[in-house]
């Protein structure tokens, strides 16, 4: 299972403290790369919902550069990531609500 996501997000330390005594690798979109695969693997099941629209570093593009492509934005910007991104083998969840907590939490169980 892999986390993507930022030291620096409340959602990412949550999700890595509920999910520290399973076996996930961390990783910070800052100083690793989101394997290409996974991107757009992740933008054909969540689509333009994986961009966070809401971010500074959103706010910071202008509008020629907001209309590249979504993989390409992604890769060059990777903190406009919705965070975190949970890759489990084929399973794949973005974010960190009670619903997506609850999979990670059954998972466990089992």
């Amino acid at each position: 299972m892999q986390l993507y996501g930022l030291d620096s997000c409340d959602s990412c330390r949550l999700a890595r403290k509920a999910l520290k005594y399973l076996m996930v690798d961390y990783i910070d979109v800052r100083k690793s790369e989101v394997p290409k695969n996974v991107l757009e693997a992740a933008l054909t099941k969540f689509g333009t919902a994986l961009i966070n629209k809401s971010s500074i570093t959103w706010r910071s593009l202008d509008d020629v550069t907001r209309t590249r492509n979504p993989c390409d934005l992604l890769q060059a910007y990777p903190t406009l990531m919705k965070r975190p991104l949970i890759v489990n083998g084929a399973k794949m969840t973005l974010g960190w609500k009670p619903d997506v907590a609850a999979l990670y939490v059954d998972w466990h169980k089992n």
